[in-house]
């Protein structure tokens, strides 16, 4: 009798735990935030959609509602998937994240597990854009913005140069990457704004502890960058402490203050 009613109390604190875990993992924080870069001229900036590591789970009807648009760009962060994820899951995701806005994409760890094939055409079919060490216009006035985006690490094909080899002197540059140690690849490319996911902000965390570092968003004297928690889970569908999440980036430029040095 004891047995078992220590194991009765084991299971209802487990439960305690582990319930609440999987609520986290199912749920997603939209956060929003704006940010002013540096820039040759004032310019009203795009509005960036903002999701990455998706995986397993379905982009639900309730975040597209909840996220509004229209934006400029629809910017899927890596890991749209991994193995053993229904193509028609991947479809879906993509089709209801371009109900937003343009896609653009940069591959994930994951990704080509599902065969790179299926993604490629998944994106094109959706109008969208796969950014492996490519760059496009987002838009153009007084101030023209590029998104450059690289492949994966995982890859061993990022190719910083390529990716930027359209970049001009006075673009503001919406840099991506799956992962944020391509920031440490950049060199002397200094774009604007970069954003990454891949970390899921250690997923599960004991207070300020995790595998990974938490998901942040900083934005200091004209430069900006994020890293998110991403939207899924990998391994098992838990969180604790990094909540699940995707972004809306509203960006405006402000012109460069002269110092007067000489």
């Amino acid at each position: 009798m004891e047995l078992k009613t220590a194991a009765a109390i084991l299971a209802a604190m487990a439960g305690a735990v582990l319930v609440p875990m999987y609520a986290s993992a199912k749920w997603a924080v939209l956060r929003k935030h704006e940010a002013i870069i540096h820039a040759d001229n004032d310019d009203v900036g795009p509005t960036l959609f903002f999701i990455s590591d998706i995986h397993r789970r379905r982009v639900s009807r309730k975040l597209v509602r909840q996220a509004g648009g229209p934006f400029d760009a629809v910017i899927i962060g890596g890991d749209l998937a991994e193995g053993g994820v229904p193509e028609t899951r991947i479809r879906n995701n993509i089709k209801r994240l371009s109900a937003l806005g343009p896609i653009y994409y940069v591959w994930g760890n994951n990704d080509r597990e599902v065969g790179e094939a299926l993604i490629r055409a998944a994106v094109s079919e959706a109008g969208g854009m796969v950014l492996d060490n490519e760059s496009a216009e987002l838009m153009a006035g007084s101030v023209r913005w590029m998104i450059v985006g690289t492949d994966d690490t995982s890859s061993h094909n990022v190719d910083v140069n390529k990716a930027f080899r359209d970049v001009q002197q006075g673009d503001a540059v919406v840099f991506i990457s799956h992962s944020p140690k391509v920031f440490e690849m950049l060199g002397s490319k200094n774009p604007e704004v970069r954003m990454a996911g891949h970390t899921h902000g250690g997923q599960i965390r004991l207070g300020r502890f995790g595998m990974l570092e938490k998901g942040r968003f900083r934005s200091d004297n004209g430069q900006v960058e994020l890293v998110s928690n991403g939207y899924g889970t990998s391994l098992v569908p838990l969180r604790l402490g990094a909540p699940a999440e995707c972004h809306i980036i509203r960006l405006r430029a402000e012109k460069k203050e002269s110092t007067g040095e000489l």
